[in-house]
């Protein structure tokens, strides 16, 4: 545990390195993403609304080019956080215990994959359904014009989101493995649970409508259901572990 005995201005020197690095890698990342893939990464996000026949345009002579920016840099983030992730890591690292570090171990990348995988989910599934509500049902008989940047905003808070709560059966997972909550618990407080998860779903939700609301909140509540039984299943692997000790 050499790191607790550096001071903090060699600290600070560490975390400014990380800084660097992580803005370098950010910054190689969206070159790369803007000269090599950004015509792929446009054709890909704008599919759904293409699909439905309705054709993207620009009001500002800069909205097209400073749109391309920001897809390419929202890119550049996935495509550097291998670098950003390790960099991290190797600041914390030192002040670690082993048992700490083997969580981080466990945890982190189970995080990565449910992030991911709300996201993929939410592209895919969920935001076609969204955008043929408003664009098609709720909107017969007028035309629709969209500018680029705003279906990109709209796109990037309606999808992110569910990056985030796909995080729910981890965090229920090792609030359990702490012994803050039981399956007991979770189960007899369903319908309050159901009321909190419809409350942030109409918060996080791009629009204040009722079926943005619903497209974010059933898919939290079935994730809160399986979060229920995969306690279960940790608090029975816990009471069988402290069986055979004993």
């Amino acid at each position: 545990m050499e790191d607790k005995s550096m001071t903090i201005t060699e600290h600070l020197e560490e975390l400014r390195k990380v800084l660097l690095v992580s803005l370098a890698a950010l910054a190689v990342a969206t070159v790369i993403t803007y000269f090599g893939f950004r015509s792929q990464l446009l054709a890909l996000l704008t599919r759904p609304v293409r699909d439905l026949g309705v054709t993207l345009v620009y009001i500002t002579p800069g909205e097209a080019f400073f749109t391309s920016i920001k897809i390419s840099f929202l890119a550049a983030i996935f495509l550097a956080l291998p670098v950003i992730l390790w960099e991290v890591w190797s600041f914390i690292l030192p002040a670690l215990h082993p048992h700490e570090r083997r969580w981080v171990y466990i945890v982190m990348p189970f995080s990565l994959l449910l992030f991911f995988s709300g996201i993929i989910f939410g592209y895919l599934v969920v935001f076609p359904v969204a955008l043929r509500f408003f664009l098609v049902t709720a909107s017969e008989g007028f035309q629709p014009l969209i500018t680029i940047s705003k279906y990109l905003g709209f796109l990037t808070t309606f999808v992110l989101p569910f990056g985030l709560v796909f995080q729910l059966p981890l965090v229920i997972m090792l609030l359990t493995r702490l012994g803050l909550v039981s399956p007991q618990f979770l189960a007899r407080n369903r319908k309050l649970a159901v009321l909190v998860i419809m409350v942030i779903a109409g918060v996080i939700t791009p629009t204040p409508d009722v079926v943005s609301q619903l497209l974010l909140g059933l898919p939290m509540v079935l994730l809160y259901e399986s979060s229920v039984w995969l306690s279960y299943l940790v608090r029975r692997r816990q009471e069988k572990v402290e069986s055979e000790e004993v």
